[in-house]
């Protein structure tokens, strides 16, 4: 996996969503606060639908905003290249998955590779996949959390960047996790906008599993 640092300041982010658009809100206001410290910016947000909070959001904060949905294309390679394009359209130094639902492929990653960041609420290598707050309660865990990491080919399989640590409540097993997963939430808001700005102030590399911000 390639680990090219961003080479502006501030770096260009390009931010995709699937849903309400929270961990862009945050994002967006951390810049906001301070833009010339954060070190990087949004350029544009892109969706895999229509209709969603997410994109409301970039809307009003004045951004351009794409969408590429799967089923306005024949194959899912197809969806994967256009993804690719209208992405590398606004020439990112590093890509934000923030909530998007979609597994990228093979053309996104040889543009995007070492540059696409994650967030996973769970402390990866545990419970990857869609129902990480719900696998960690099935075995009960005392403890999880949750993980901002680089895209690969597999699933929440990619270079870890930082985690997060949430104390597993008893009560969480009477609401099935609705309230764990709202704890995780806030520490992955927080800890998103903390690794955005390092990996854009100061650059990184990837040795092997190991990301070293600089």
């Amino acid at each position: 996996m390639a680990s090219p640092p961003p080479a502006r300041t501030p770096a260009r982010l390009v931010v995709l969503v699937s849903g309400s658009g929270t961990n862009l809100q945050a994002l967006l206001d951390a810049i906001d606060e301070n833009p010339a410290a954060y070190g990087a910016r949004v350029v544009a947000v892109g969706a895999d639908r229509n209709g969603i909070a997410g994109l409301e959001r970039a809307e009003r904060a004045g951004l351009p905003t794409f969408v590429c949905r799967v089923k306005d294309f024949g194959s899912r390679e197809e969806w994967d290249a256009a993804l690719a394009e209208a992405t590398a359209a606004y020439e990112p130094d590093l890509v934000v998955s923030a909530g998007f639902m979609k597994i990228v492929g093979k053309e996104f990653l040889a543009r995007f590779g070492g540059r696409c960041v994650n967030t996973h609420p769970a402390l990866l290598p545990s419970f990857p996949g869609a129902h990480g707050v719900r696998d960690a309660l099935a075995y009960g865990a005392r403890v999880t959390g949750c993980t901002v990491h680089f895209v690969d080919d597999g699933v929440d399989t990619g270079p870890i960047i930082a985690q997060g640590v949430v104390e597993v409540r008893e009560q969480d097993y009477e609401d099935h996790g609705v309230a764990l997963h709202e704890r995780i939430k806030e520490v992955e808001r927080r800890l998103l906008v903390d690794v955005v700005g390092r990996l854009a102030r100061n650059g990184y590399r990837i040795e092997g599993r190991k990301v070293v911000i600089q």
